[in-house]
Parts: C-alpha cells; structure tokens; sequence
C-alpha cells in the first residue's frame, strides 16, 4: 500500500505545482485551507457513517477518499508521508 500512497501523493504535488484545468486537486489548491479542511471532516464524516451502518466495500472506498483528502491537506502545508511515517515510528517506541 505504500507504493500506491507515495504515487498518490507525487500525483497530488503535481497538481499543486502544475494545476491543470479541470483537475479537482489544483482546485481543492486553489480553494484554499477552509475548503481543504471541509473536505477531510465530509470525509471523515462519511467514513464514520459507512462504518456503522454500510457494508465493507461502501466503507472502504470512504476510507480512500479520506486518505486522498488528508494527502491534500498534507501537502498543502509542506508535510510528507515520510513526516507522518516518522510520527509513527516515534510513537512505537
């Protein structure tokens, strides 16, 4: 899964440094923090909903869209999947 996050990410880097019409992650960039962070709450919401009352693949393709909106947001303020990846690493200890 790794892989696919890091490709994911350099995806979304792109976006935000080449913003191409059209593309919903330049525009998430170019809507700036607050509907950044609206986006990863829906989201979050929407998890926590299809956890508790839908089925596993309902749940799962929340779960991919909250990972792609907090990948944004990670990536809007400088931060890495490395950074996070240290966090946890820190944290195992």
């Amino acid at each position: 899964m790794g892989q696919v996050l890091d490709e994911l990410y350099a995806t979304i880097v792109d976006r935000r440094d080449n913003p191409r019409p059209g593309s919903y992650t330049a525009h998430l960039f170019s809507a700036g923090e607050d509907e950044r962070l609206k986006k990863v709450g829906e989201e979050a919401m929407e998890v926590i909903l299809a956890a508790k009352g839908q089925g596993d693949e309902r749940l799962t393709s929340e779960v991919a869209d909250l990972f792609y909106h907090v990948l944004v947001m990670l990536a809007a303020r400088g931060l890495t999947l490395a950074d996070v990846e240290a966090e946890l690493v820190r944290r195992r200890r």
